[in-house]
């Protein structure tokens, strides 16, 4: 090709001209060949499922990283409406109500540490988690799952906070307003609670050694909060058996409405 063009430019304009413009040529095809490719911006990762759902068009629920602070963390993020509603909900928490990693007494609600971050990159499983999602992550909704059995019930409480660190870390009583058939709706059929109290929300407790819940609700057969003997919730501990943290219990009598009922159920905190 160069040499058909070298040898028209000869024989219409004579040799000078010719490596002059072929020259030209030659020089702006270099250029263009050393020419440096523009620099990509490294995408930012999102800071939450939901950003990264409205922001990223990401509809599939898988592990994406997030950033937390300066720290960037995989975080499987559970995208449409899998029981709480549409949108990217990011998890912050699993509880087995087994074990006493995070009863109501344990350093986890109220301080900054993570725990167990590779249980973050996995779905509804066995794994307890605690991701910076529970310090760093503001909110509108958040959505607390149950695992009873294979069946997992869902509700969802409106709550606007900077984070569940923030409704959680002080030990200050919060009150929501589900109701208590609501709440007996996350555990299903099986659930039981003592008729009065009612008391519900965040840091729900009475007196020492009495039953409490970090979220959840109380009930007694008196028509006080002080000595609750039943309860639906997570991070709960107290009367009557202090080993039982996420799930529900209920005394035997003393008005319990279904009965005595000790419940252990691994429990999903997701907040949006």
């Amino acid at each position: 090709m160069v040499c058909n063009l070298m040898c028209n430019l000869l024989q219409d304009s004579g040799a000078n001209d010719a490596i002059k413009m072929l020259q030209t040529k030659l020089e702006s095809l270099i250029a263009v060949v050393n020419k440096p490719s523009p620099t990509l911006t490294p995408a930012i990762p999102a800071s939450s499922c939901k950003e990264q759902y409205e922001k990223h068009s990401s509809t599939k629920s898988q592990v994406y990283l997030l950033m937390f602070g300066s720290q960037k963390v995989p975080v499987y993020c559970h995208m449409g409406n899998f029981g709480c509603g549409d949108g990217g909900w990011t998890l912050a928490m699993k509880i087995d109500g087994k074990k006493k990693t995070f009863h109501y007494d344990a350093g986890f609600w109220s301080n900054k540490n993570a725990y167990n971050l590779p249980g973050g990159r996995t779905g509804f499983d066995t794994q307890e988690t605690k991701l910076p999602t529970y310090w760093n992550t503001p909110f509108s909704k958040i959505c607390l799952g149950m695992k009873v059995g294979q069946q997992i019930k869902f509700l969802v409480i409106k709550k606007q906070a900077s984070s569940l660190h923030s409704l959680i870390a002080d030990g200050k009583y919060r009150a929501t307003s589900l109701g208590r058939n609501t709440w007996k709706t996350i555990i299903g059929s099986q659930a039981s609670l003592q008729t009065n109290c009612n008391k519900e929300g965040f840091n729900a407790a009475g007196r020492k050694g009495a039953s409490k819940a970090r979220i959840g609700i109380l009930g007694n057969n008196e028509k006080d909060c002080l000595s609750c003997d039943s309860r639906i919730g997570f991070g709960t501990g107290g009367y009557a058996d202090d080993s039982n943290t996420c799930g529900n219990f209920a005394i035997k009598g003393h008005t319990s409405d279904n009965g005595a009922k000790n419940i252990k159920a691994m429990g999903y905190i997701l907040v949006q």
